[in-house]
């Protein structure tokens, strides 16, 4: 914890209003999955990106399963700020901080796209990554609780493709009987 803490100091060492606002506008896209949950239903309600919408989906869905109603439970690790005093910008979130619950999301839905083979994975990847920056900036996280997110994610998005292509085998399998 003594390096995560370390590497949360290095990056408090560039705090400046303007990049204060940043940060604490690309945390909350990430907030409850927002930005992902829209992004997901969009591609669902148009129907050449429809199947790129469900692997989304399943790829949020995993991730909520995985990190918040399974991991953070499991670990319950303190946030930063309730093993410090630290002067936080934004409300600080009450529940566990592994794994990082706005990584995994951010990075299941990039990584799905990524999986998927679509050249706008690249564009997820940096709103990702900057969602997964701004919890370390905003000191609401460890770092080993954002690259644990972030490994989760890319998983679950993997996930999702695997499971997308058994699903599509089993209903192309049940519409030929």
């Amino acid at each position: 914890m003594e390096i995560g803490f370390q590497i949360l100091d290095f990056i408090q060492s560039w705090r400046q209003p303007w990049l204060d606002e940043i940060m604490i506008f690309f945390s909350g896209l990430g907030d409850g999955g927002i930005l992902w949950i829209t992004a997901t239903l969009l591609l669902l309600f148009y129907k050449p990106t429809r199947r790129l919408g469900i692997a989304c989906a399943l790829s949020l869905l995993l991730s909520l399963l995985f990190c918040n109603l399974i991991m953070k439970p499991i670990f319950q690790r303190p946030r930063p700020f309730a093993l410090r005093e630290l002067e936080l910008l934004i409300e600080g979130p009450q529940d566990g901080s592994f794994p990082s619950g706005h990584s995994c999301s951010s990075f299941a839905f990039a990584a799905t796209l990524a999986f998927m083979k679509r050249k706008s994975a690249w564009i997820a990847a940096v709103f990702a990554a900057l969602i997964a920056f701004s919890r370390l900036y905003l000191q609401v996280h460890f770092p080993g609780d954002v690259l644990a997110g972030a490994v989760l994610g890319c998983f679950c998005g993997f996930l999702a493709k695997r499971l997308l292509a058994l699903l599509e085998k089993r209903w192309t399998e049940k519409q030929a009987k």
